[in-house]
């Protein structure tokens, strides 16, 4: 510079400080998300609270809401509407938004009122599901995301957490129900008193429902024996718990003299295509009459071989004398805590994919969302079910480049 008589390559006004210039997000809008009301295996469950509903409609956000939708888990239509949700009388309204939120799996008729290239949020059931179902959903080149794959940032399941955590606490109360003499049990009070032995419990998987179902166990006073093919499992139970419980590996010979001798056996056992089926008809049989089976992993296939899929309406069957409980959606029973729970998951996942330019930006950049993507614009993008079902498996990794 000639001022200074330094050399420099650069001119004067190219050494002025310029202005940073920082990355700028590009915003995806305002979302406009339907809220169909669920029909399917009495389901009582909704994805969004009107809490929930009021922070995304304050964020600009349109939510329509079929009315009644709230009803099994009792919110009124008058909540939402207060909440700001617009309420409609028109399911087919509901199922042409671009966003479709709902519990179940959609049946065939919903299917068809779904319009093409939208984005269905929901469970997926695999264990219920035909191919059928989803050759239909490819035909209108859905993008859909599934509950029970949605992975969180630590490579947990959030979403099956949060409802395993409630099926677990629940199983424990109603097996307590369902041992009294009112519902055809033995007339056990779940636990036991001073001078009477405790209920004896056994839990098959030492996961997040076999936890929290020998913490609601533990708690009433019954004898609880866990049983899991993994020891590293077990040991983390015994911490998580903080009292020791008898644990042990799923030896056949060992399960069938804990089978034969408890008055209840939860089984949540998960697999990763299907639930291993680990109690024997022949082992049922050996269980004392009134006695009581609560199959968690029904939805999975099950893992007691006398299990099968049950209703709300009609949620028990009785075999051997020994009393099965079968509801896929155990947490129904429940609706307003579930509905709670899957709420306080939704509603900042929601706000943070428009804030960060919708569904397709945020799959780019967030591996758990897309860990939960099984269709993309139609094309079957989850191995297990590419398999299982014998559909043509796309990489979502090439897709989304």
């Amino acid at each position: 510079m000639e001022s200074t008589g330094v050399y420099t390559p650069f001119s004067r006004q190219e050494l002025i400080p310029k202005a940073e210039r920082l990355e700028v997000k590009l915003k995806g809008g305002n979302l406009s998300i339907g809220i169909p009301k669920e029909v399917h295996l009495q389901e009582k469950r909704v994805c969004l609270n009107p809490d929930a509903v009021q922070v995304l409609v304050t964020n600009g956000h349109e939510i329509t809401v079929e009315s009644g939708a709230g009803e099994g888990a009792n919110y009124s239509d008058n909540e939402y509407s207060e909440a700001g949700a617009k309420i409609s009388y028109d399911q087919k309204e509901v199922y042409s938004k671009p966003i479709v939120l709902k519990v179940n799996p959609l049946t065939d008729r919903e299917i068809e009122m779904l319009n093409p290239d939208s984005f269905l949020v929901s469970t997926v059931q695999i264990n219920m599901q035909t191919r059928t179902y989803f050759e239909k959903l490819s035909a209108k080149k859905t993008t859909a995301i599934g509950f029970e794959f949605i992975r969180d940032t630590h490579g947990y399941l959030p979403i099956v957490r949060l409802l395993s955590e409630i099926a677990g606490t629940a199983s424990i109360l109603l097996a307590g129900e369902l041992l009294s003499n009112t519902n055809g049990g033995n007339g056990i009070l779940m636990g036991g008193v001073a001078g009477i032995r405790p209920t004896e419990v056994v839990i098959l998987g030492g996961g997040t429902v076999g936890e929290y179902a020998s913490k609601a166990a533990l708690g009433l006073g019954a004898s609880v024996r866990v049983f899991d093919d993994s020891l590293s499992r077990l040991r983390r139970l015994q911490t998580d718990l903080g009292v020791r419980v008898s644990t042990s590996m799923l030896d056949p010979k060992e399960l069938a003299k804990s089978l034969k001798r408890c008055d209840v056996a939860i089984g949540a056992l998960r697999g990763e295509v299907r639930t291993p089926c680990v109690v024997t008809e022949k082992m049922v049989k050996n269980m004392k009459p009134g006695a009581v089976i609560i199959d968690l992993s029904i939805d999975n296939g099950g893992c007691f071989e006398t299990s099968e899929i049950t209703t709300l309406d009609n949620p028990i069957v009785i075999k051997h004398g020994v009393i099965h409980y079968g509801v896929a959606n155990i947490t129904s029973r429940v609706a307003r805590t579930a509905t709670k729970a899957m709420s306080n998951f939704f509603m900042p996942y929601l706000l943070k994919i428009a804030n960060e330019g919708g569904f397709e930006r945020v799959v780019k950049s967030d591996m758990g969302l897309r860990e939960g993507v099984y269709l993309f614009h139609g094309r079957v993008t989850n191995q297990q079910i590419s398999e299982w079902f014998d559909l043509n498996f796309h990489d979502i990794n090439l897709l989304i480049v």
